[in-house]
C-alpha cells in the first residue's frame, strides 16, 4: 500500500497478479476484501478500477474507493486532455502522467527518442500488432523513453506514455527490434524472474476531491537484476 484516503487507494502491484477480469486472486478482489475486513462492512466494499497493469507488469496502480472518484480519475487515465477538460472544466486540467521502467534486449537503438505506432487488436493471438495507417480500427500509439544506463546486451529505460494503448510499451519496443526482457508474447528470447522486465514506477494525478497535484512512486525489487537500482533517475 503506497496512499489511502478516502476517496483513493495506491498499491504497487506484484507481477503475476491481474488487475481484473481473471481466475485467481485479482487486485480487484483483494482490494474489496482489504476494505471489506479494515472497516468491518457488511457487504461488498466499492474498488473503482480507472487504470490497468498487466497480469505480468509490476508497479504503481490507482484505484479509487467511490464511484464519484472513479468517475473523475477516469478521464485523467485516457491520455486525452479535451475529454478531461470537458468532463471536468472546474478541476481537473492535464491527464494523468505515468512513466516506466523498462529493461530490454539490445542497444543498437538511440539513447533517447519517441516512438509512435498504429496498433490493431489480434483478438486471435491474444496481442497486439502494429498496422498501417490505412487499417481500420487502427489506434495511435505514442510514447517518450530516455536510456537510463547499459549493462552488457540489456538497456534499462524510463518510459513516459502519451496514450495508453492495450501493451503498449511492450508492442512498440519490439517492433523495433528490441522488446522487454522476459516477455515471450512480443519475442523477446531472455529472461525475467517474475513476470517480464516492465514496471510502473511513477504515476501522477489530480485528486479527485482536493484537486491537489498527487505524485506516488515505487521503485522494481523483486526479480529485477541488482544493476538497475544503481540507475534510478535523480529528480
Amino acid at each position: 500500500m503506497l496512499f489511502e484516503d478516502n476517496h483513493l487507494l495506491v498499491v504497487n502491484k506484484p507481477a503475476g497478479m491481474a488487475t481484473m477480469g481473471a481466475e485467481g486472486l485479482t487486485l480487484h478482489a483483494w482490494a474489496g476484501q482489504y476494505l471489506k475486513h479494515k472497516f468491518n462492512k457488511p457487504g461488498n466494499a466499492y474498488v473503482g478500477i480507472v487504470s490497468r497493469l498487466d497480469r505480468v507488469t509490476s508497479g504503481v496502480i490507482v484505484l479509487a474507493r467511490t464511484s464519484k472518484a472513479a468517475s473523475r480519475l477516469c478521464p485523467q487515465f485516457t491520455g486525452d486532455p479535451e475529454s478531461v477538460a470537458k468532463a471536468h472544466r472546474k478541476w481537473a486540467k492535464t491527464p494523468a502522467t505515468k512513466r516506466y521502467l523498462a529493461i530490454v534486449d539490445g542497444t543498437d537503438f538511440p539513447r533517447e527518442g519517441s516512438l509512435a505506432h498504429r496498433l490493431l487488436k489480434d483478438e486471435d493471438a491474444m496481442r497486439m500488432r502494429v498496422a498501417n495507417a490505412s487499417k481500420e480500427n487502427a489506434l495511435m500509439a505514442t510514447l517518450r523513453y530516455r536510456t537510463l544506463g547499459d549493462f552488457g546486451h540489456q538497456r534499462m529505460v524510463e518510459v513516459e506514455l502519451e496514450t495508453g494503448r492495450k501493451h503498449q510499451i511492450r508492442v512498440q519496443f519490439a517492433s523495433i527490434g528490441h522488446p522487454i526482457v522476459g516477455d515471450r508474447k512480443y519475442d523477446s528470447a531472455s529472461t525475467h524472474a517474475v513476470g517480464i522486465a516492465l514496471h510502473s514506477w511513477r504515476t501522477q494525478i489530480a485528486h479527485p476531491v482536493s484537486q491537489a497535484s498527487m505524485t506516488f512512486e515505487a521503485w522494481p525489487t523483486h526479480g529485477w537484476p541488482s544493476w538497475s537500482a544503481k540507475l534510478r533517475p535523480k529528480r
